[in-house]
């Protein structure tokens, strides 16, 4: 009966009722579309810091992050990458690479690189280069000439596909190594960056060129999850030399990226908190309004029996009525927004320079995760009607002859 009565009293006033429906679905919907947007730049942070060459975990020989010389590499790669695979899950892909720092140079110009020497087959799905090339071909396994350099390098070296490109490194005997490749390929990333640091060959060209035979310098996992990457590692590291191989996840390996995650994390709900006070003075203060207007019913209602508490249920079902409706017209139009501006994203290739030095792309793609919606809605309902409760008490504790004096 309550139940009736309270949807009823809502539409007493349709007006006041809108007011505060509006008030509940802008708060909604600014906490799940604009939390969205930022999980959406957080999901392209991780993933272009991951893709970069960093995996989920990597194991590299001790001493190499300090100091990636070459003779901190791994000695005979094999054994070691058929361990670290009986440690991963089903789903998991893993690659091996060599990685040393170059002087890449043509006719014209000269710059500083990083040497990567990969088999293109492991990479996919593990690093960006995986994806294959924007243009011409991917070196082949074994090929000691193909080269595949970023669009970046290449218009900075004022080059082309099929164009000699000379590499210089220091080799495994610590004299100077020099080789000629031949551009095969190019390749693009959501960084500029990352196109003019990284070159790839084959691994038996970077290890003839580097006279390093099956050694390598590191091994990268990368899996589904992310949040896996931890107990991935501690499973690897309990089956390596402890002494001779260092295994980290991509927190530690990007410590400024766990940052931003923790940053992000607190600018949610510190984005939660201004939106629910904004929205709880708007739902108290017409409440009360809405409360006040009706004292004299309240009143009568107490005079024929009603007992106090049946008038504050009475409230906080009208109270939840509303929250509840709105919440639902919230959600619609946050997932509708989402999905419209999904596929293409938000271009802001205006602030590109920006976004790059972060180590986001340019286009924000919205992401919407099930624990922020539900927690969206759990604020609103439950704290909506924890501030309902004022204007409910004062109803449900005034006396008859109070109530029935009044104007």
């Amino acid at each position: 009966m309550d139940i009736t009565i309270a949807w009823r009293n809502i539409w007493r006033n349709t007006r006041r009722t809108v007011i505060i429906l509006i008030a509940v679905i802008i708060g909604v919907w600014s906490m799940i579309f604009l939390t969205s947007l930022m999980r959406g730049m957080l999901v392209d942070l991780i993933e272009n810091g991951i893709s970069t060459l960093t995996g989920d975990v990597k194991i590299y020989a001790r001493g190499f992050r300090s100091d990636p010389a070459l003779e901190n590499r791994i000695r005979n790669a094999m054994p070691l990458a058929e361990k670290v695979r009986e440690s991963l899950p089903a789903e998991a892909r893993m690659a091996t690479r060599i990685r040393v720092t170059s002087i890449a140079r043509n006719a014209r110009h000269s710059a500083g690189v990083t040497l990567v020497g990969i088999d293109p087959a492991e990479e996919t799905g593990v690093s960006f280069i995986g994806k294959g090339v924007s243009a011409g071909e991917m070196i082949r396994p074994g090929n000691p000439v193909d080269i595949v350099v970023g669009q970046a390098l290449l218009d900075k070296f004022e080059t082309k596909i099929g164009n000699k490109l000379i590499l210089m490194s220091e080799d495994a005997t610590h004299n100077m190594s020099s080789r000629a490749f031949r551009i095969r390929g190019v390749y693009k990333a959501e960084l500029e960056a990352t196109e003019k640091r990284f070159v790839f060959v084959s691994k038996s060209a970077a290890r003839g060129m580097l006279k390093i035979g099956g050694d390598a310098s590191e091994i990268s996992v990368r899996l589904d999850d992310h949040d896996r990457a931890d107990a991935v590692a501690e499973k690897i590291a309990a089956k390596v030399d402890a002494e001779a191989y260092e295994v980290s996840t991509w927190k530690e390996l990007k410590p400024m990226l766990k940052a931003y995650i923790d940053l992000f994390d607190g600018y949610i709900l510190l984005w939660y908190l201004v939106v629910f006070v904004a929205m709880a003075f708007g739902i108290i203060n017409t409440t009360l309004m809405a409360v006040l207007e009706r004292m004299r019913e309240f009143g009568l209602l107490k005079a024929l029996g009603m007992r106090p508490w049946r008038i504050l249920r009475l409230v906080l079902i009208e109270s939840l009525f509303i929250l509840v409706m709105g919440a639902a017209m919230g959600n619609a139009l946050a997932f509708s927004m989402v999905y419209a501006i999904g596929e293409r994203g938000i271009d802001l290739s205006k602030f590109a320079a920006g976004f790059e030095y972060a180590g986001m792309s340019a286009v924000i793609r919205p992401e919407i995760f099930a624990g922020d919606v539900l927690m969206a809605n759990a604020v609103v309902i439950s704290l909506g009607l924890i501030v309902s409760a004022y204007p409910a008490a004062r109803a449900a504790l005034i006396t008859p002859v109070t109530a029935m004096a009044r104007n």
